[in-house]
């Protein structure tokens, strides 16, 4: 029994390296994504990019969602199985003490994988509303323009009028 716990205990440790590296990279590609958003925001040509960008990022971070999900499930599983363990188990009380500890900290590395999920579910959010922002302001500067170059059409003819009478 103690054998299988000490190898529990090493895979929970792998899996929460596993975890960390992951986290990492998460937060690398949610600062590209910040990024990415940054340059596109700067660019003339925003209708047919910001929809494919959205799309980007609503699937990068869906994609990046269920992952977590699925690593939260599954140190939920494993805390269960280890919880199992030790009601079953007849060890001292100082394992089930260590046992506990352990499962009190994977309980909070779960809870800080549930703050993560909702924080990049909210980043998504916040980027699909600029980009929604984006595009109207884009469809409002549009308008100005074609209001512009109309008002602009209007003066040349003006002129051009005025030429020809003088």
């Amino acid at each position: 029994d103690r054998d299988t716990d000490k190898k529990r205990i090493e895979e929970l440790l792998e899996e929460n390296m596993v975890l960390e590296i992951a986290q990492k990279q998460s937060m690398n590609e949610s600062a590209h994504l910040g990024w990415e958003l940054e340059q596109l925001s700067k660019s003339t040509d925003l209708a047919d990019s910001e929809k494919s960008f959205v799309f980007e990022l609503n699937e990068c971070a869906s994609s990046r969602i269920l992952k977590l999900e699925k690593d939260n499930q599954s140190l939920q599983n494993t805390i269960q199985e280890l919880r199992d363990a030790s009601l079953t188990s007849r060890e001292s009380s100082l394992k089930f003490v260590e046992l506990e500890k352990e499962n009190q900290q994977l309980s909070k590395k779960i809870e800080k994988l549930q703050n993560q999920i909702e924080k990049e579910k909210q980043s998504s959010q916040d980027l699909e509303t600029l980009s929604e922002e984006l595009i109207k302001d884009k469809e409002q500067l549009q308008v100005v323009m074609e209001t512009l170059k109309a008002d602009k059409d209007r003066q040349i003819k003006d002129l051009k009028q005025e030429n020809d009478h003088l």
